[in-house]
């Protein structure tokens, strides 16, 4: 025995292994699938994004109050929907928004049903044409991203209230001759209105072979005569003009003052808000 090996105590010289240590595994790291090591996957291209601008019927339907979008599917396999007028019966059919969509015959709209009054200034025109210069559009574009429109009309230089909304039932009722929303006008003119002009606007006057009459006039009270108020159904303002240049007077200001029971009270000219439930109710009660 060598003096080396009586000091170590131990007889035979260790084997060599061929067993690595943790830590000298090459540098290697071998593969792990736990949460923490899992391969990574590459992300895959995002898919393009669809139409905004279009929607699949039976969310449409859906959209619209009417059903759930299996019911709709339903109806839609049966043919009780249409759009733009020709019957669909396709499953996954697209509609675009301002499509017309019809289910049992009556229009549907996919939108939450909105309701804005604006105090118009002079200057904007009512139209949602956009090559029409400044518009009504542009003073209501950040009050809702529903597709609204005004109700009938105001010329560019008129002021007062306009109602907008996607509410088909709200529209046809301003709509309607016989049972249509009143609007009070002021109106100044030119010179004063005489009595007997008064009284044939209040009569109805004949023009051009036609009938032309109002709901209320009157002279404005502790206000010159050439001022009055005025309160008409018709959705436009075309009809004052009618009545005042076949009286011979010409119209200084046109301002619309009330829309049924809404006012202009705390809205400022070139302002807009949003009907409360309160006034929507008696809107529709009108």
């Amino acid at each position: 025995m060598s003096r080396n090996q009586g000091r170590s105590g131990k007889g035979k010289p260790s084997k060599p292994t061929n067993k690595k240590s943790s830590r000298g595994r090459d540098n290697a790291k071998s593969k792990s699938y736990s949460r923490g090591n899992a391969p990574i996957k590459k992300k895959q291209p995002a898919s393009k994004s669809s139409n905004p601008d279009e929607m699949r019927l039976n969310k449409y339907i859906s959209n619209s109050g009417i059903c759930s979008r299996r019911d709709a599917d339903m109806h839609i396999s049966i043919g009780s929907v249409t759009v733009n007028g020709k019957v669909v019966t396709e499953m996954g059919y697209k509609v675009k928004l301002d499509d017309e969509v019809k289910f049992d015959g009556a229009r549907i709209n996919p939108e939450k049903k909105t309701y804005v009054l604006l105090n118009k200034p002079k200057g904007f025109a009512t139209t949602t044409s956009e090559s029409k210069g400044k518009t009504v559009m542009d003073l209501v574009a950040n009050a809702t991203n529903a597709r609204i429109k005004p109700i009938g009309r105001l010329g560019r230089n008129s002021t007062g209230l306009l109602l907008f909304t996607n509410d088909d039932v709200i529209v046809k009722k301003f709509t309607n001759s016989k049972n249509g929303v009143e609007r009070l006008f002021e109106i100044e003119l030119d010179k004063n209105l005489k009595y007997d002009d008064l009284k044939k606007i209040e009569q109805g006057i004949k023009i051009q072979g036609k009938l032309v009459t109002v709901e209320e006039v009157s002279y404005i009270e502790d206000a010159p005569k050439s001022k009055i108020g005025l309160k008409i159904k018709n959705t436009g303002n075309t009809i004052l003009h009618t009545i005042f240049d076949h009286l011979k007077y010409d119209i200084v200001r046109v301002d619309c003052v009330a829309i049924g029971h809404l006012t202009k009270k705390d809205l400022p000219r070139g302002h807009w808000k949003h009907l409360s439930m309160q006034e929507l109710n008696t809107l529709k009660m009108l």
